[in-house]
């Protein structure tokens, strides 16, 4: 057993982005056959099979959502399905801090505890690297393991989708279910949520350093903005994260847990889902395995994969619903022909441009034993200080040149270095930023290596496949560089630490991408929305697999494209959404909410 120096040690790793004993399970065993029958609001009775109205695939951003949302009906029963464990509540022990303790991130993203700890090909456009790709695997999924940045994207991010013929997920649509889902620190307004599950509050810190980036970039000619996630997402400020009262607060936390108590819905863990049971071209239920045993459950209205942008595809795949041809190649009986499910693959790569600091105010202190030790107790006892943020409370997000309709480049600031993914410590006294474009042209696929469930499917992102992405990766260099080089660093600023000053040319610019970008963790669109006219769209507006009955997928693998800023507001924003649609209710409607446009877009960058 580590002694609490060690376990701190390791915790306070600040690790790049990206989203405590056990709590008494209150839910019900599956080996029990007890459920809330569908005629009865109140009593539980058994069943000759067990069955619910719906069942969950994945508690994590998406799942845990609509586990609650699905459950306020009391004539509905849901069982929700995780592969992981439970995300380990705080107790009066406070002891249990790996997930809850903000600063704690890397302790469980760079190991597979609660993590599936994905890797990709060997990239072609990043000199044959392999991508290391963290997903959650545990109640709160990746919302348990980020970074806690909360970012909506831009409003016209959602109306693009429309235009791609997703009819409803226009932002007039999609920003009244961003403000459901959100409590923010700061009140309600036009944009912002006050009394949703989700709390979301801004940095406590005041770094010097973060003051200093924000100045940077009115400095170099971009505005100040007063909150990326309202009127106006252009410009550099202060971020929104999800961390509430100093601990970090996962879907689990905010929609999970205060449900549990309720007869209608049962969670469980340990439940690898191994396929989809079809009658015919209607899904009926699951097969997963828990404890050594293949066990069945059944649904009497729907199944819902949420599982995300990995594991929902290859669920799909493993049941019979993907591309035939490939199917039959791994002897996988087809229920239903959908050549789009894997395809469409879309992430976020980013890269650090780092520079020493002159003054020694950079977490590199906070990384050293005693002080680790003293951040963390702090925590423990009082859950305040340097343990109860991710230190990613600023950034930023411009054009990268004049005439693109909203921003495509995003920055988050760290008063720190991060070294292979937080892995390895702080060397020196330096600060970074994480930069990268929001908006890639390069697009890749998942496909099934084998039909056993536990091999990892083959995950090709494509990285820079395009002239266009290195082109903006070089922007991107070239824009933060100018940004360091103004007057409010002057009194931090050392020398640059990544690329280094030996990397100035283009070419030379963009060996050091290949060389060093990475994944911001953001896979998206492998079941993407879209009419049944196009023949690489998985589901429907309303997220029901097209041909077939009773079966929704409802994570991030829907979106029809990326949205430009970090992934789990969205997701949970999607989910908040697809509960309404479940539940038959008319779609929130807040019709001409306005949205920064500069006066300067065709002219200025």
């Amino acid at each position: 057993m580590q002694c609490l120096c060690m376990s701190m040690r390791h915790a306070l790793g600040i690790c790049r982005y990206v989203s405590v004993p056990c709590l008494p399970c209150s839910s019900v065993s599956l080996q029990q056959n007890h459920i809330l029958h569908p005629r009865y609001s109140s009593t539980t009775v058994k069943r000759s099979t067990t069955s619910y109205s719906y069942v969950i695939a994945g508690a994590g951003s998406a799942g845990c959502v609509l586990a609650n949302r699905l459950s306020e009906n009391v004539s509905d029963s849901v069982l929700l399905l995780e592969a992981g464990p439970k995300d380990m509540q705080l107790s009066s022990t406070r002891l249990s801090w790996k997930i809850h303790m903000p600063a704690a991130l890397t302790y469980n993203l760079c190991n597979d505890k609660f993590n599936w700890f994905y890797h990709t090909l060997p990239q072609a456009g990043m000199d044959e690297r392999v991508m290391y790709w963290p997903r959650g695997r545990v109640w709160g999924g990746s919302s348990s393991l980020n970074a806690m940045v909360y970012i909506r994207g831009h409003g016209e991010d959602y109306n693009r989708w429309q235009r791609k013929g997703v009819e409803g997920w226009d932002y007039d649509h999609c920003l009244p279910y961003f403000r459901k889902a959100q409590t923010h620190e700061l009140g309600a307004d036009q944009y912002r949520g006050g009394d949703g599950p989700l709390h979301v509050s801004r940095g406590k810190t005041d770094h010097p350093l973060h003051h200093a980036f924000i100045e940077a970039g009115q400095q170099a000619g971009y505005p100040f903005t007063d909150d990326m996630n309202g009127f106006q997402q252009e410009g550099f400020g202060w971020m929104d994260m999800t961390i509430h009262k100093g601990k970090r607060w996962s879907t689990a936390s905010a929609y999970l847990r205060p449900a549990l108590s309720r007869p209608n819905l049962t969670a469980e863990v340990g439940c690898m889902v191994t396929r989809i049971l079809f009658d015919g071209t209607r899904a009926r239920g699951v097969e997963f395995q828990q404890n050594g045993q293949t066990k069945k459950v059944f649904a009497d209205k729907e199944v819902i994969l949420s599982g995300g942008a990995i594991n929902s595809p290859q669920l799909l795949l493993l049941s019979g619903v993907g591309n035939a041809d490939e199917l039959h190649k791994l002897g996988i009986p087809v229920t239903q022909h959908l050549p789009g499910v894997g395809s469409n693959l879309q992430d976020h790569l980013e890269l650090y441009v780092q520079h020493q600091c002159t003054q020694p105010i950079t977490l590199y202190k906070a990384q050293k034993p005693f002080h680790m030790l003293k951040i963390g107790l702090e925590w423990l006892l009082k859950f305040t200080g340097y343990g109860a943020t991710a230190h990613l409370e600023s950034g930023g997000f411009i054009r990268s040149h004049p005439g693109v309709s909203h921003p495509d480049i995003q920055f988050h600031f760290l008063p720190s270095q991060v070294i292979d993914h937080g892995r390895v410590k702080s060397k020196i006294e330096a600060f970074q930023v994480h930069v990268g474009p929001m908006r890639s042209m390069s697009v890749g696929w998942i496909k099934l290596k084998s039909k056993d469930p536990h091999v990892h499917p083959i995950i090709q992102p494509n990285y820079l496949s395009t002239d266009t992405d290195v082109w903006e990766f070089r922007e991107s260099v070239k824009l933060t560089r100018e940004i360091f080089a103004q007057k409010a660093f002057d009194p931090f600023r050392g020398p640059e630490v990544l690329p280094g000053p030996a990397v100035q040319s283009d070419a030379e610019i963009d060996a050091f991408v290949r060389q060093k970008a990475d994944s911001a963790y953001h896979p998206s669109c492998t079941c993407k929305m879209g009419e049944a006219s196009d023949v690489m769209a998985v589901v429907d507006s309303e997220l029901r697999v097209h041909g077939l009955e009773g079966l929704r997928v409802v994570d991030a693998s829907v979106m029809p494209c990326i949205v430009s800023g970090n992934l789990n507001a969205p997701t949970i924003m999607i989910a908040e959404k697809a509960a309404d649609v479940i539940k038959g209710l008319p779609s929130l409607h807040d019709p001409q909410v306005p949205v920064y446009q500069p006066d300067s877009l065709q002219t200025q960058r």
